[in-house]
């Protein structure tokens, strides 16, 4: 059964709808002058939205999931490798986002403890990861409907209170900090995005809308974010949601902006497992990853947030720019062990360059756009050496002359 262009959209407008948008929205906020972010706050989110594009349409024209894709250009045991990385971050990300939300609740002043939130929330992500993607549709469709609308309440009532005195931002982060941290959200679902326009029913279209509804429904919980820095609640978002009066109605928006986001991780988890191993049942590994991060969010992951995004970018944008270069330019090309070996160099350098570059400040073009040009060029200049040494023939070819 093939997915609809609408509900493609759907799915990745719900995954952008989180907490964790919202807390990156805040720590940019909290840290950076106002008349200054706005520009690389938009420009790494349509970067970022491009090779989000680019990377599901790979998925989308080939049918297969995610880390599937990456076998032709990293090989057989490249791809598993790249797919264990997958599912250990997908559950250290779905404890993260679980924690967020869990926090955020409590200072709901709700009566159930921070532990017990977690396992709840866990549960709701496991019930629904159960119950599949397909048989949900109508009620994913609903539950954004309502979350939309509540959010477009709340976004209101933030944006008519009156920012505190002395709530003024410190310029602490440069241009490339702000950048960094608005395209490492977009980033980190490159991983994932194929394991859902793997079905489109139109790929090109599904993966275009896909794209566009996750960016810009992020910008969207950027601002917000932004704007809670700004109003004098000490950074808290339930104290936020509580200065605009939205009290039971914002519980419900912390709820299911958290299992919507935290489903599709889970559920991609799953599909990175059996990427690993074939006869794993996606279901019931991403159930058992959903609740692993119960037990992780309890643990205290969430304070290392800011630090696990830049590792995820570290890891998957390089690899995302060899996988590009691989599908859209190699064509065939690389489907040999030099060429596999090569490309594995290729992530590594841009790996390499991403964990240089974070530690120093502000770099031009931040870590990300480095790595990337990084692994994409090194992965080309192959291309480009056997194409002027065999012309259009492909390795295969050539191995028969």
């Amino acid at each position: 059964m093939r997915t609809s262009v609408f509900s493609n959209g759907i799915i990745w407008f719900g995954v952008a709808i989180s907490v964790s948008e919202i807390e990156a929205g805040i720590e940019i906020g909290s840290a950076a002058a106002r008349d200054s972010l706005w520009l690389p706050l938009v420009l790494g989110h349509l970067l970022g939205g491009v090779m989000l594009f680019f990377v599901g349409l790979i998925g989308a024209r080939v049918r297969l999931n995610a880390m599937e894709t990456t076998a032709s250009t990293f090989g057989k045991y490249g791809s598993k490798f790249f797919a264990a990385l997958n599912v250990f971050q997908l559950l250290a990300w779905v404890a993260v986002l679980n924690a967020q939300g869990a926090s955020a609740l409590s200072g709901l002043n709700l009566p159930i403890s921070f532990p017990m939130t977690c396992v709840i929330l866990a549960v709701l992500i496991a019930a629904w990861v159960y119950v599949g993607i397909k048989r949900s549709a109508n009620v994913a469709t609903v539950v954004m409907a309502a979350l939309a609308i509540l959010l477009a309440v709340l976004s209101v009532k933030l944006f008519g209170i009156v920012p505190a005195s002395g709530a003024k931002a410190a310029a602490v982060l440069g241009f490339w900090n702000v950048f960094e941290i608005s395209i490492a959200m977009p980033i980190s679902w490159l991983p994932v995005i194929s394991d859902y326009t793997k079905d489109a029913e139109k790929p090109v279209r599904a993966t275009a809308v896909s794209a566009v509804a996750y960016s810009l429904a992020s910008l969207w919980m950027y601002f917000i974010g932004i704007e809670i820095a700004g109003i004098g609640t000490d950074n808290n978002i339930a104290q936020a949601i509580l200065l605009a009066g939205l009290g039971i109605p914002g519980i419900v928006i912390v709820v299911l902006s958290t299992v919507t986001t935290n489903f599709l991780a889970a559920n991609s988890a799953g599909e990175s497992a059996k990427a690993i191993y074939g006869k794993l049942n996606p279901k019931v590994a991403g159930v058992v990853v959903s609740v692993l991060s119960a037990v992780l969010a309890i643990s205290g992951i969430m304070d290392h947030y800011i630090s696990f995004l830049y590792l995820i970018a570290s890891v998957f944008a390089p690899m995302a720019a060899v996988l590009l270069v691989s599908f859209f330019f190699a064509k065939g090309r690389s489907e040999s062990l030099g060429a596999w070996l090569w490309n594995f160099l290729a992530w590594l350098a841009g790996f390499a360059v991403y964990q240089v570059a974070e530690r120093l400040d502000s770099v031009f073009l931040g870590p990300t756009l480095i790595a990337v040009i990084v692994s994409a060029a090194l992965a080309y200049a192959r291309v480009l050496k056997f194409l002027f040494l065999n012309g259009h023939a492909t390795e295969k070819d050539c191995a028969h002359q």
